[in-house]
């Protein structure tokens, strides 16, 4: 997941980015209002993650402007403002989840999984595509039945065109959502075209439909058959 964090604390901000790192997802940061803001308005997130009480302004506004811009990110508030008022104010601008400080990261990392499951797959532990099983828990993948080996950025692009199928998605959407920040400093897209090109052979290995298309000019497309 491409996941949002905006805070102001900064051994907060660096315990829960530790922490959500290292299981694949791509953990921006923000830690004044302003900053956050334009993250906001430049790139697409699975996952905002965001407190109320932030310099420059309030967590609450950035929920707004995340609703303004329509965008389907998650949004999970994380604030020591836990009083009654604050966190139905919050869910009636848009919010997903409150999860008041102090908390365990564990529990934060439940909340997002879950809240990802309910958004992009319905709330399934298991994420089906015809004869695509996904275990996510595992960040295993099966094909017929058949363990099929991916490596992490594979495995990322395939969860992002199931949950995007019938789509098209330009290169510079895919880059953004594999390197997040660094996408910008790239001179060009070549190595998607080879993340894509292997995960397609891999597929096409196991005997899996050819789900995988470009679009020329534009970027790639997994479509279901006709």
């Amino acid at each position: 997941m491409k996941i949002l964090l905006v805070e102001d604390e900064p051994e907060l901000q660096k315990s829960i980015r530790d922490y959500l790192a290292p299981e694949g997802n791509i953990v921006e940061v923000a830690s004044d209002f302003i900053v956050a803001g334009q993250k906001i308005a430049l790139y697409d997130y699975d996952c905002v993650l965001v407190d109320i009480t932030l310099p420059k302004g309030s967590g609450l506004d950035l929920i707004r402007q995340i609703k303004d811009r329509r965008s389907k990110a998650g949004i999970i508030v994380i604030s020591a403002k836990d009083s009654l008022d604050d966190r139905i104010y919050g869910l009636d601008l848009g919010a997903d989840d409150y999860l008041p400080k102090p908390f365990h990261l564990p529990e934060l990392n439940a909340r997002i999984k879950a809240l990802m499951r309910r958004k992009l797959f319905d709330g399934n532990n298991e994420i089906s595509f015809n004869e695509i099983r996904i275990l996510p828990h595992e960040r295993r993948v099966m094909v017929h039945d058949s363990s099929i080996f991916l490596t992490a950025k594979e495995y990322d692009l395939l969860l992002y065109f199931i949950a995007n199928k019938n789509r098209v998605i330009s290169k510079g959407a895919l880059a953004e959502h594999i390197w997040g920040d660094h996408a910008d400093a790239l001179n060009n897209f070549d190595f998607i075209y080879n993340h894509v090109k292997n995960l397609r052979k891999k597929l096409l290995e196991k005997h899996c439909e050819d789900y995988l298309h470009t679009v020329y000019g534009l970027g790639y497309n997994f479509k279901t058959p006709e």
